[in-house]
């Protein structure tokens, strides 16, 4: 395992985005700055960021995802042959509807060198100054979904009327894009999916595909993409995932516990450590951490990134020794559940209750398993 794996405490790598930074967001959709000078002001509010991570002691930090609108469809516009569309809908949250923007084949999917997330890496790699960083993209399976879903689906059937080309196609362009990453000096990622957290609500599944629909099938079809997506990579490339339910404004998108994926998920995928959402009675128990292999991690997303009021310490140290009948507690960590801004508008709490979410986070981690 790389120098840089996973430590006691950990983040999940969106920040809430500060005021400078939203309304230049704001000026620049409506024509009032341009691109560069939007730049100006996301590479300062990404510097006053990871001066902030280095101040509270964080050992990996990341940029915030600051120059992204959301924690998944930026990535995969910056494809080839995938498009940024808007649909009729956005995706139905609990109590709230996110804004309706997809992502769209308009042809068949290739690495591009010109991806934005290599600019994203370089300039945080640069002003971290040699604390470690880590690179947050959307997982493959992740991908597969927004390409299916509704009417996106009548694209697939036009450019892949063959599926299994596109599920390679998939895992190739990703594949090789993690490679690019490697080559400029990466050697921490962390694949994003709710995928399998959209699976074990059967409700959710219902709803999308009429009650049609093989849950095994899709598990087997997620797990082969993600896996192959990452498969022969350099030894010292440290790959984790990170599995929530949605995060949208401080509202969710499924529920249920991992059992119904745990053997799947957590048996085969083959990533070093994964990232746990783990916050509310919606994420179930611990019992299905039985299926994680000896060789690998659990960072338990115990304190919710959706609120800003703080967790009783005595509670995580009694659900961390909790989760560790199942896994050994030195082969768990701590975090917040999520990021605290998936998407551009952020969670409804402050900047101030956020970073006192962390330093819960680090200080708990050190009584639990010392400095």
């Amino acid at each position: 395992m790389c120098q840089h794996s996973v430590q006691r405490y950990e983040i999940v790598g969106s920040f809430l985005r500060p005021e400078s930074l939203k309304k230049a967001r704001e000026e620049f959709a409506s024509g009032g700055i341009s691109g560069d000078e939007l730049k100006v002001v996301e590479d300062q509010a990404i510097r006053d960021l990871v001066a902030k991570q280095k101040e509270i002691g964080l050992n990996v930090i990341s940029d915030g995802e600051f120059r992204r609108s959301y924690w998944h469809l930026d990535f995969f516009w910056g494809f080839k042959g995938i498009e940024h569309n808007v649909m009729d809908q956005g995706y139905l949250f609990h109590g709230e509807e996110t804004r309706a923007d997809s992502a769209r084949l308009t042809g068949k999917i290739s690495f591009n060198p010109e991806h934005p997330v290599f600019e994203e890496y370089e300039f945080l790699t640069e002003i971290a100054d040699g604390t470690p960083v880590r690179q947050s993209i959307p997982a493959p399976a992740q991908l597969l979904a927004e390409l299916v879903r509704s009417s996106n689906e009548e694209k697939v059937n036009e450019f892949y009327p063959d599926r299994e080309r596109l599920y390679q196609d998939i895992a190739k362009a990703y594949r090789e894009t993690i490679l690019a990453l490697y080559d400029l000096g990466c050697r921490d990622i962390k694949l994003d999916d709710c995928t399998w957290g959209m699976l074990v609500d059967k409700n959710f599944w219902t709803t999308m595909t009429n009650g049609e629909y093989d849950t095994q099938a899709l598990q087997e079809l997620y797990l082969r993409l993600n896996n192959d997506a990452i498969v022969d990579l350099p030894e010292d490339l440290h790959v984790t995932t990170h599995v929530c339910r949605g995060n949208y404004h401080s509202t969710w998108a499924t529920s249920g516990g991992y059992e119904p994926v745990a053997d799947t998920l957590l048996g085969n995928q083959n990533v070093e450590a994964f990232f746990l959402e783990f916050d509310d009675e919606r994420s179930g128990d611990f019992e299905p951490l039985r299926f994680v292999p000896e060789d690998k991690q659990v960072v338990l997303g115990l304190v919710t990134s959706k609120d800003g009021k703080l967790e009783e310490k005595e509670t995580l140290v009694k659900r961390i020794k909790e989760a560790s009948k199942f896994v050994p507690l030195e082969r768990l960590s701590l975090s917040p559940q999520c990021g605290f801004a998936s998407t551009e508008e952020g969670n409804i709490l402050t900047e101030e209750d956020q970073w006192k979410k962390l330093s819960l986070v680090i200080d708990v981690a050190n009584e639990v398993w010392g400095n």
